[in-house]
């Protein structure tokens, strides 16, 4: 990303991220429902403020916290440990986009 950055872009950089994360976490049978309930939801309010801020630029640095968080989600590997970071992504990201939860 650039210094141009848009919350939109940085949500776009996100939700492809949160995507391998909800398909790996979908491994896990028992937490199947768990899982895509969750990721609709967070998915949901991420698209709503993307939609509502899109255009506007992203405060400074958060493409580069958002591109680090998605080099971790990037080297998860175990579905139990996607499912704890399909709760913990979304929300690092309003946060850092300075969106209330």
């Amino acid at each position: 990303m650039t210094d141009e950055t848009t919350v939109g872009a940085v949500i776009a950089t996100a939700l492809d991220a949160y995507a391998a994360l909800q398909s790996l976490g979908e491994e896990i049978e028992d937490e199947w429902t768990y899982v895509t309930d969750l990721a609709a939801a967070w998915t949901a309010r991420l698209q709503a403020v993307a939609a509502a801020r899109g255009t506007e630029p992203a405060p400074a640095g958060v493409d580069a916290a958002v591109d680090a968080a998605v080099i971790q989600i990037g080297l998860i590997t175990d579905p139990h440990r996607a499912i704890d970071w399909l709760s913990t992504f979304p929300q690092v990201v309003l946060v850092a986009l300075g969106e209330t939860l």
